[in-house]
């Protein structure tokens, strides 16, 4: 982690950076995590947006319900807290275009975590 810039880059095709590091709960492998987010496209065209929709996001972390990105970019996040995720191909829809976003994308999301309930 460079702490000027507070990013990181995961072994992974996911580039992390804190825009605001939380003080609650530390997400983990297991546990439901619940967050609101905004994707867009590196050209700046949003596709998709829970805020938008008034309703979070929850899933179980590592489990594979959301993109590999996610899986790996939200891991140690705190509650509270706001990161940009940049994730390459790879860790989104590789070459399956989905919906607005096309084949072989890079995605940027801006994600917000509000709740972890721990895993068992």
């Amino acid at each position: 982690m460079n702490i000027g810039d507070n990013s990181a880059k995961a072994a992974s095709g996911v580039s992390i950076r804190d825009a605001a590091v939380g003080s609650g709960a530390i997400a983990e492998p297991g546990d439901i995590v619940t967050a609101h987010y905004v994707g867009r496209l590196p050209d700046g065209k949003v596709f998709d947006s829970s805020r938008d929709r008034g309703v979070p996001i929850s899933f179980m972390l590592g489990a594979g319900q959301v993109i590999k990105g996610w899986d790996v970019g939200l891991q140690g996040m705190r509650v509270g807290g706001k990161r940009v995720l940049t994730i390459s191909p790879d860790y989104g829809y590789g070459a399956q275009a989905v919906g607005a976003i096309p084949a072989n994308s890079t995605l940027v999301f801006e994600v917000e975590l509000l709740d972890v309930k721990k895993g068992k």
